[in-house]
């Protein structure tokens, strides 16, 4: 056998074998009552906005799409989820302090700002998932008005 043949052969049995090694899901059923939405008002457009362009990294609850399947898609998707909701956890918004939510609300109106967040990768795969001028407007007043109003607490 050539020596591509055998490298082929290899990498493929590899590849084949790495299906089987399978993240955990972040799939929660249940909204949990620290949601950020049963913390703070969040109204409804800004809603849709977070969960088009944030919940899939910063909840419990991460849409999957067919490709994830594939490893190593999929544990690169788990590495960044793991990290997304390290950062911050939508899910868990309640259990912060009302400092450190106000903090946490800061640095989302940052990362829009500086166009961090949503990151580039999971734009190029979504599309849809791409703020637009309008999108960031509303979500960076949003937080402001929201920090503020924490801050007063």
């Amino acid at each position: 056998m050539k020596i591509f043949t055998k490298i082929l052969l290899i990498t493929f049995i590899v590849f084949a074998a790495i299906q089987f090694v399978r993240p955990a899901r972040n799939n929660s059923s249940e909204e949990l009552a620290t949601d950020i939405t049963k913390t703070i008002h969040v109204p409804d457009d800004v809603l849709n906005i977070l969960k088009n362009s944030c919940y899939d990294c910063h909840t419990d609850n991460s849409r999957y799409p067919w490709y994830a399947n594939i490893q190593p898609v999929g544990w690169m998707m788990a590495k960044h989820i793991k990290a997304g909701k390290a950062d911050l956890n939508l899910s868990e918004f309640g259990t912060y302090s009302g400092r450190k939510q106000a903090n946490k609300l800061r640095v989302i109106e940052s990362s829009i700002r500086d166009r961090s967040m949503p990151i580039k990768n999971y734009t190029m795969m979504h599309r849809d998932a791409t703020l637009s001028n309008e999108d960031k407007d509303l979500i960076t007043k949003w937080v402001s008005l929201t920090r503020d109003s924490l801050m007063k607490n």
